[in-house]
């Protein structure tokens, strides 16, 4: 007889302080076989409590938690759980909160006006190792470096690595939110090689992730993003 394989399950934590909108985000999830909403927390110090004893691949956070925010609990989370990848969830699509909760180690930053489809991909990309923004953040990021080389200068590329023709060709594919099937197939590469170039970008430009890898590449323009 043949043999099935188990479906790989990502486990998924919600952090809202609203519990209309947590209601809203576990009905569009739990329609997904390879998604499950393990929890749900209205308040910082809930989530720390929460992942003490259980663990989730994805969560889902909200920058503005009473108790503790967002950005807290995002450091405070992944200095102690290295497996939790964290999706940063807001109605603000401002700058300071971007920054800073990326520069806190978030993989993603969405919107609450974000579709179900939106929603679903963001988390897949985030699980398989990507960083996910948002349209109009990724706008918002860009426009915040721009506004800090004008009020600075173009910042020069000190203590920056040089890195090589194809790193800089997967880079420019990682800041596209390409996945790491769909870099392969545009340089015709294997996947085996992708992730050994994602390696070696993360250890040169010292970034925890492919957020910190875009954040980085665009602080320095390292690539076009066009």
């Amino acid at each position: 007889m043949p043999t099935t394989t188990a479906l790989q399950m990502i486990r998924i934590l919600i952090a809202d302080d609203h519990a209309m909108f947590v209601d809203g985000i576990e009905s569009i999830l739990t329609g997904e076989e390879d998604l499950d909403v393990v929890g749900r927390c209205y308040d910082g110090p809930s989530v720390l409590k929460f992942l003490e004893k259980e663990e989730a691949d994805i969560l889902l956070l909200d920058v503005n938690l009473p108790g503790m925010n967002g950005i807290e609990v995002c450091k405070a989370v992944l200095e102690k759980n290295k497996n939790t990848k964290v999706i940063a969830i807001s109605m603000f699509n401002e700058e300071s909160y971007v920054t800073e909760i990326l520069n806190n180690g978030a993989s993603g930053y969405i919107l609450k006006n974000t579709g179900r489809e939106e929603l679903i991909k963001a988390i897949k990309q985030v699980t398989e190792g990507h960083s996910y923004f948002s349209k109009d953040v990724t706008q918002t990021i860009m426009k915040g470096l721009m506004n800090s080389r004008r009020s600075s200068g173009i910042k020069k590329n000190l203590n920056i690595p040089k890195i090589s023709r194809r790193e800089k060709e997967v880079l420019e594919l990682i800041v596209k939110e390409f996945t790491t099937q769909e870099i392969a197939n545009q340089l015709f590469i294997s996947l085996k090689t992708v992730e050994s170039h994602r390696s070696n970008l993360l250890s040169k430009l010292n970034a925890r992730n492919s957020a910190g890898l875009v954040r980085i590449a665009m602080e320095h323009k390292l690539v076009d993003p066009n």
